[in-house]
């Protein structure tokens, strides 16, 4: 079964296109679009286990910690680079950010939206969020910067990231248009560098 924002991803990715998927896990997004966009490139993974699951999806994959930079990787090597809900989880946020755009045309980030009201619900409960995007206890959680749709928007502005698409979607898996910042789970942008 394909994850509904890996489908949102391969919506955004061109036929043929060479792609880097940073955090790529299990390697399933990189083995779906290879399938549906005959797309070719590697996936990024530091977790062994998750390395040798997207080798077993036929995926060429690299152990790199993506904290250390992208500096195997001349400017414009990618089509298209992608960082599937791992932004919350890096370190150097603006880093990653600005070696994604330096290594390809497009960069595609998703990542759970803080702002959904089911998660500012939890905190006004007096309880740190969790959700089937954001899975986690708070002392077991991977995710260290947490953010809303207009957080990541300014942080896009500060970097000299340019917006080309923004969709977002609820907890039933559906584009959400009205109050995204407040309706939508899980954020999904398209980004490159401002010319």
């Amino acid at each position: 079964m394909i994850r509904a924002d890996h489908e949102m991803i391969a919506q955004g990715v061109a036929l043929d296109s060479r792609v880097l998927d940073l955090g790529c896990d299990d390697g399933q997004l990189m083995a779906h679009l290879q399938r549906t966009r005959r797309a070719s490139g590697y996936g990024i993974e530091i977790v062994p286990e998750r390395v040798v699951a997207a080798i077993r999806h036929g995926v060429h994959v690299l152990q790199v910690n993506l904290e250390e930079g992208l500096s195997g990787f001349v400017d414009d090597s990618f089509d298209t680079v992608i960082l599937s809900q791992t932004l919350q989880a890096m370190r150097h946020t603006e880093d990653i950010l600005r070696e994604m755009l330096r290594v390809g045309k497009e960069g595609i980030v998703t990542f759970p939206n803080f702002g959904y009201w089911r998660h500012r619900w939890q905190v006004l409960a007096g309880v740190m969020p969790k959700s089937a995007d954001m899975p986690y206890e708070w002392y077991d959680t991977p995710n260290v910067h947490l953010c809303t749709l207009r957080d990541f928007e300014a942080l896009c502005v500060r970097i000299g990231a340019q917006v080309i698409e923004r969709r977002v979607m609820g907890a039933s898996g559906r584009t959400v248009e009205l109050l995204p910042n407040l309706l939508g789970s899980l954020a999904y942008y398209r980004i490159r560098a401002r010319g």
